[in-house]
């Protein structure tokens, strides 16, 4: 991942590949296409300073993988790893499978987040999980997770959406309940994602 200006791009995997209509930029031979913090909520933390490592080896869960916006770009970063993606919405995860086809360390999952025993013949342990889901249960369902997935020592980035916990509470107050909820976790960082989404928190968790 490099900086072009005030923009964070990835070596684009697939050269010539466009995923969501992102601008690319060439230097020295080499193809990069800029992650766009507005279409991304790890793009959003990432330009709010948060430092989330991604090594080409990695092994990554993503929860509410959606299309594949984002994991596209990691799968920039994690090019000799594999992303396993877990959607319940087939619409938007046949995007994502069709993705799937040209880069080939993407893995889509149709399946519910909430019940992550009913994928685990599909997911190994994993060094990274990323959240972004829009349910109450937010915080249960990324706990559950990390207990069945992920190493221990490794991390979780997750998007907390407070209008969809709770539309009629202060979102401060939603995400100090959030935070309590993983107190059997480590939080290495935190940051707010004005001006990119509106009463959005991300955090960086270590399990």
């Amino acid at each position: 991942m490099i900086r072009i200006k005030r923009d964070f791009a990835t070596e684009n995997l697939v050269k010539g590949q466009l995923v969501y209509g992102e601008r690319i930029i060439k230097k020295k031979g080499k193809e990069f296409r800029i992650w766009d913090p507005k279409r991304s909520k790890v793009g959003a933390a990432l330009q709010k300073g948060m430092k989330i490592p991604l090594t080409e080896d990695m092994i990554v869960l993503y929860l509410g993988v959606a299309s594949g916006t984002t994991a596209s770009h990691i799968s920039d970063e994690v090019k000799n790893g594999m992303i396993y993606g877990v959607d319940p919405a087939p619409r938007v995860l046949r995007d994502f499978l069709l993705l799937s086809e040209v880069r080939k360390n993407l893995v889509p999952i149709l399946k519910d987040a909430n019940r992550p025993e009913i994928y685990k013949h599909l997911v190994p342990e994993v060094d990274l999980i990323i959240q972004d889901v829009a349910q109450p249960n937010q915080a249960q369902i990324l706990i559950k997770n990390i207990k069945t997935y992920l190493k221990k020592g490794g991390l979780a980035f997750v998007a907390i959406k407070a209008r969809s916990i709770d539309v009629t509470s202060n979102p401060r107050k939603i995400f100090k309940e959030f935070k309590h909820e993983l107190k059997d976790y480590k939080i290495i960082d935190e940051k707010s994602l004005e001006p990119f989404e509106k009463d959005h928190l991300a955090l960086l968790i270590r399990n």
